[in-house]
C-alpha cells in the first residue's frame, strides 16, 4: 500500500512541476489543479488526463493555424478592404464601429450588410426549415455538428442528404469525434456509400472513451449552395425536439442567415474540414464553393436587401491566439448604457467578463441573466449559481428558466447589438473549444431577440438576493467547491 502512495506522490510531483513551470496557464487554473492533485492524489491524476492536458495543444493545432492563414488569404472578398480605409454604413452605432475594425484586425472577420436573419427557438421549426433548405440544394450541402445522435432526427436528415447526393449535389458531413462518438461506424459507411463525404474532427482513440475532452469542435454550421446558412445552439438529436423525458422542452436559439455572411460560415467549415482531413487529397478549397452573386440574389428576392442586417462571423478556439468571442462580449458589456440580457446554460465567466458585468450593474445598467432550472452537468450548475449570487449582490437580476431546459447562448445590449452562436459564457468556450458566433449589428434583430428574452422571463422564476441567501449549508458547500474548480470546468 505504501508503494501506491509513494507512486501517487511521485506522479503528482511531476504533474505539479509540469503545470507550474512548463505550461503557460492562468494562475487561477494552476492553483485549481494543484489543489485537485493535493487532495485527490490518484483521482486527480486521472482527472488531469481527461481535462487538464494542453501540452500538446500548440503542436496539435500548428498545422491548422497555417491552413487557416492560407484559406483566409484565399477567401478575401475584396482587396480594397484595407483596415485604415474601411468604413461601414451609418446604420452601425458609432460605439461599435471600432468593434467591427477590431474583429477585422484580430480575426480577419469581414463585415457584411447584405444579410437577412430568421430566428428559431424551437427544434421542430428549426429542423423543418433545415430540411426544406437542404431539399432545395442545387450545388452543395456542408453540414457540421458537435453532437449527432443515432435517432429519428438524424434518420430524417440522412434520407434527405442521400437523396440530394443521388442527384449530384455534393454533400459533406463533419462531426466532432467525441460529441458524436455514439454514431455507429456502419452509419457513416452507409452515407459514404451513397456519395456523402464524412469526416470526424479530432476523433476518439477509443470508440466510447477518450481522454481528449478538451479541444472539441462545438460549432454547429450548415451551408447550402453558399446562399443559406444555419448556426446556433441546436445539435442533432431527439432531445432538441423536446421529446426527451430527462430534459423536457428544449429552449434554444438558432439562426438562419441568407446573404454574404454565409460565405464566412463556409470559410469556418472549410477550415475545420481541412484540419480533420487525413490527406491533402481529402481537403477542400474555399474558392470552389464561392457563390457570392447567388447569395445576393436570394436576399433581394426576399425583399430584405434595402434593410440588410450587419453581421460579422467571429470564432474562438485553441488554434486562435486571441479569445475573440470573449473580447467581443467584453466590448459589448463595457459599452452598454441601458441594458444587458444574457442567456447561457453555463455561466462561468472569466475574471475580466465577470468584473465587467459587476461594474455594469453597479453603474445602473440593467443586467439580466437567464440560466436553466436543471443541471446537465452538476458541478457547472453549482458554479453557475455561485457567480450569479455575486452578481445579485451588485444589483443584477437572475431568472431561472422553468419551462424545460435552456440551452440558448445569446447576449443583447441596448437594443443595438447582439451575439448569437455556440459559445457559452464560460472559460471552456472562450479558450478550449472551437466556437462560432454571429455578431449582429442591427437594432431590429437585436430587439426581436430581446422580446424573446422578455417572453422567456414569463416562463422563469426570478432568483432574488433574498432567495439566494436562504440556500442551505449543503448547497453552499457545493457552490464553494465548484467555484474553486471553475477554472477547470
Amino acid at each position: 500500500m505504501a508503494y501506491i502512495w509513494y507512486g501517487a506522490f511521485f506522479f503528482n510531483l511531476i504533474l505539479a512541476l509540469v503545470i507550474v513551470f512548463f505550461q503557460r496557464r492562468d494562475p487561477k487554473t494552476v492553483w485549481a489543479w494543484l489543489l485537485v492533485l493535493y487532495f485527490l492524489p490518484l483521482v486527480g491524476f486521472v482527472l488531469y488526463l481527461f481535462f487538464g492536458r494542453n501540452f500538446y495543444c500548440e503542436r496539435k493545432f500548428k498545422n491548422k493555424v497555417i491552413e487557416d492563414m492560407r484559406v483566409v488569404e484565399a477567401g478575401k472578398q475584396d482587396e480594397k478592404i484595407i483596415l485604415n480605409d474601411f468604413t461601414v454604413s451609418d446604420k452601425v452605432n458609432e460605439d461599435y464601429v471600432n468593434l467591427v475594425r477590431l474583429n477585422l484586425r484580430t480575426g480577419s472577420c469581414f463585415y457584411t450588410e447584405n444579410n437577412a436573419v430568421d430566428i428559431f427557438t424551437d427544434g421542430n421549426s428549426k429542423f423543418d426549415a433545415l430540411i426544406e433548405a437542404i431539399e432545395k440544394a442545387e450545388k452543395f450541402v456542408l453540414l457540421q455538428y458537435y453532437i449527432i445522435r443515432e435517432d429519428i432526427v438524424f434518420e430524417r436528415i440522412c434520407r434527405c442528404l442521400k437523396k440530394k447526393a443521388a442527384t449530384g449535389v455534393k454533400v459533406y458531413v463533419l462531426a466532432d469525434g467525441v460529441g458524436s462518438r455514439k454514431i455507429p461506424g456502419r452509419r457513416w459507411k452507409e452515407l459514404e456509400a451513397t456519395g456523402v463525404r464524412v469526416n470526424l474532427f479530432f476523433p476518439a482513440i477509443a470508440k466510447k472513451i477518450d481522454l481528449r475532452v478538451n479541444y472539441r469542435n462545438h460549432r454547429k454550421i450548415v451551408v447550402i449552395d453558399g446562399a443559406v446558412g444555419f448556426m446556433g445552439g441546436f445539435n442533432i438529436g431527439k432531445e432538441y425536439l423536446g421529446i426527451d423525458k430527462k430534459y423536457g422542452y428544449w429552449r434554444d436559439t438558432h439562426l438562419k442567415i441568407e446573404g454574404d455572411a454565409v460565405m464566412e460560415l463556409m470559410l469556418k467549415f472549410v477550415q475545420d474540414w481541412n484540419y480533420a482531413a487525413e490527406t491533402e487529397r481529402e481537403s477542400l478549397g474555399y474558392k470552389d464553393f464561392v457563390m457570392q452573386k447567388r447569395s445576393r440574389e436570394i436576399v433581394e428576392k426576399n425583399g430584405k436587401a434595402q434593410d440588410g442586417v450587419g453581421i460579422q462571423i467571429i470564432s474562438s478556439g485553441p488554434d486562435i491566439k486571441n479569445e475573440q468571442i470573449r473580447d467581443n462580449f467584453l466590448y459589448m458589456i463595457y459599452h452598454s448604457r441601458k441594458n444587458i440580457y444574457i442567456q447561457s446554460p453555463y455561466f462561468i465567466p472569466d475574471e475580466a467578463v465577470f468584473c465587467a458585468l459587476k461594474m455594469a450593474a453597479q453603474r445602473d445598467v440593467e443586467v439580466k441573466v437567464m440560466i436553466p432550472c436543471k443541471p446537465d452537468h452538476p458541478f457547472v450548475y453549482w458554479a453557475t449559481l455561485s457567480f450569479v449570487g455575486d452578481l445579485l449582490r451588485c444589483g443584477a437580476k437572475c431568472y431561472v428558466y422553468q419551462s424545460g431546459f435552456l440551452h440558448a447562448k445569446s447576449i443583447m445590449v441596448d437594443g443595438i447589438v447582439s451575439s448569437v452562436g455556440t459559445a457559452n459564457m464560460d472559460v471552456r468556450s472562450f479558450k478550449l473549444n472551437f466556437e462560432v458566433n454571429a455578431m449582429i449589428y442591427d437594432a431590429d434583430v437585436t430587439k426581436e431577440l430581446e422580446q424573446i428574452f422578455l417572453k422567456d422571463i414569463g416562463k422563469s422564476r426570478e432568483l432574488t438576493l433574498y432567495d439566494y441567501r436562504q440556500r442551505g449549508f449543503g448547497v453552499r458547500v457545493k457552490e464553494q467547491v465548484s467555484r474553486l474548480l471553475s477554472p477547470l470546468l
